[in-house]
């Protein structure tokens, strides 16, 4: 009898809670996993991806299970003792597999909801980042310093993807509060910058897209949006 599959490398499972993450946030599950690994998650949605993953592993030994079921009983195998045995210890795995998955599951939900309520709560009073905030939280995000011009004076932040943001900028994003320093080196030497917790926030918020759309209104044919429908 042919020996029974190991579990191959795969591409990410898909968990049965994914499209509540891609909702609440506006970003597709791997976005959220590039995220946090560059660090730029508040620590709720990083705790929060994190139990993500911890379900997205847990679905993928549900998956192989269901799979290796399948083909125990796709009549490959002659019908025998031994196959039967080996059914049984693949269900009993199943169970198993899937009682690892929900309990994966509830602790998703224990750190989704209370974004849910949040975001739910604060759509209405979030002010979005311009373009360029954005740009320049995502680079500084990445590793970043401010230097000074030993000659001129100027001062400038260069961050790790070699992109400079301008001293002014730096400094409003400093009066918000979505940036620090660290004035402990000189700036000449070149002073680390980090987003603050509320920078990691904003950022996050602010390329989260909406969840609910406006319905478009049907246009009859033969008139234009604007065109008021008339009473008969």
């Amino acid at each position: 009898m042919p020996q029974e599959p190991t579990p191959a490398l795969a591409r990410r499972a898909v968990s049965p809670l994914d499209h509540r993450l891609e909702a609440v946030t506006g970003h597709d599950i791997d976005t959220l996993w590039a995220y946090r690994d560059l660090g730029v998650l508040d620590e709720a949605h990083a705790h929060l991806v994190d139990q993500q993953r911890k379900l997205a592993t847990a679905q993928t030994g549900v998956t192989f299970y269901l799979r290796l079921l399948n083909r125990l009983s796709s009549g490959e195998f002659d019908v025998d003792d031994a196959l039967f045995v080996r059914i049984d210890r693949t269900v009993d795995q199943l169970e198993d597999a899937t009682s690892a998955r929900d309990v994966a599951a509830q602790e998703v939900l224990a750190a989704l909801e209370p974004i849910e309520a949040a975001a739910a709560a604060s759509a209405r009073k979030t002010k979005p980042l311009s373009t360029d905030d954005q740009a320049a939280l995502l680079a500084i995000a990445g590793g970043a310093k401010l230097y000074e011009h030993l000659l001129t004076g100027r001062m400038s932040v260069t961050a790790a993807s070699g992109s400079r943001i301008p001293h002014a900028k730096l400094r409003r994003l400093e009066d918000a509060g979505l940036v620090v320093r660290d004035t402990d080196h000189p700036a000449h030497a070149g002073q680390p910058v980090a987003l603050t917790d509320a920078g990691r926030a904003a950022l996050f918020a602010s390329r989260r897209m909406p969840t609910i759309r406006a319905p478009k209104v049907p246009v009859r044919a033969g008139t234009s949006p604007s065109t008021p429908a008339q009473r008969r």
